[in-house]
């Protein structure tokens, strides 16, 4: 497999972390991380597919080791922090592709500046609308992430307890990499928060207009439940099955390695119409 690079561009609040592969040339494909973690999600990922193609993981503002934006934890914010990562780095033109909190951003993204995007990939999309923001808001319990820190660090169990039943069994590798990208943020569960939050309907209209692929994993129960809602408001997007995809996209990086080929490289960057910036 090829090595995974690590570097920081400088953004107008501090720095952006990005990951990359052995190939820097040609139009990149950003990937975009899910809360908390970091672009370290992306590890696999990379090393399959970066000695042919150009792939850029980014730390999302305020996780992993990029600086957090001044306007906090919004996805406007994190997909500001995307924007200022690629124009440092020169980039004009790339394809976004987002798991999670990370899909909502690229979401944004491609949404906020479409003539810049040769295509998108939403990966476990969240669905936020009125409804689903009314159940996030009023959920009985503690939501995803939540573990108040303790002197005796029982918060660090109940962070890994947490995520337990999502991730596959017999892989304890996967839990400690979801936990050190915890324990770099201040807040874990601030991105949820953004994603709640998030003002989505208002993109569907641009995001029509973009070659969309929807990932789904099937064995995902925060997501799985949203692709019948994504499939009807962007009917144009294609859809990959992962069957056996979980919460942790690196369980079956190799099936989303095969469904990011069959979009990298594709040059048309609207399929219902011309997109304004």
């Amino acid at each position: 497999m090829s090595a995974v690079h690590q570097f920081t561009v400088e953004v107008p609040w501090g720095v952006s972390h990005v990951r990359s592969g052995t190939c820097r040339s040609g139009p990149p494909t950003v990937l975009l991380h899910q809360t908390p973690r970091s672009g370290d999600e992306f590890r696999e990922v990379i090393a399959l597919l970066s000695a042919d193609h150009h792939l850029l993981a980014i730390d999302l503002p305020g996780m992993g080791h990029s600086t957090g934006h001044p306007d906090g934890d919004t996805i406007a914010a994190y997909a500001a922090g995307v924007l200022a990562t690629v124009n440092g780095l020169g980039v004009d033109r790339f394809l976004v592709a987002g798991h999670h909190t990370g899909a909502a951003v690229a979401a944004a993204v491609a949404a906020g500046a479409p003539r810049r995007i040769s295509g998108v990939v939403l990966s476990s999309p969240p669905w936020i609308d009125a409804a689903a923001r009314e159940a996030r808001l009023t959920r009985a319990g503690p939501g995803v992430d939540e573990a108040t820190p303790s002197e005796d660090g029982r918060h660090l169990t109940e962070l890994w307890a947490g995520r337990a039943a999502f991730y596959p069994p017999g892989r304890p590798d996967l839990l400690t990499r979801f936990l050190a990208d915890a324990l770099l943020v201040e807040d874990p569960t601030a991105g949820h928060r953004a994603v709640t939050n998030w003002d989505m309907e208002p993109l569907l209209p641009v995001l029509r207009t973009l070659s969309v692929l929807l990932v789904d994993h099937a064995d995902d129960p925060h997501a799985h439940p949203n692709i019948t809602r994504w499939r009807a408001a962007l009917p144009d997007a294609a859809v990959r099955t992962i069957t056996d995809g979980m919460v942790p996209l690196e369980f079956t990086a190799d099936a989303f390695a095969d469904a990011l080929r069959t979009v990298i490289g594709r040059r048309d960057p609207t399929v219902g119409g011309t997109a304004a910036d």
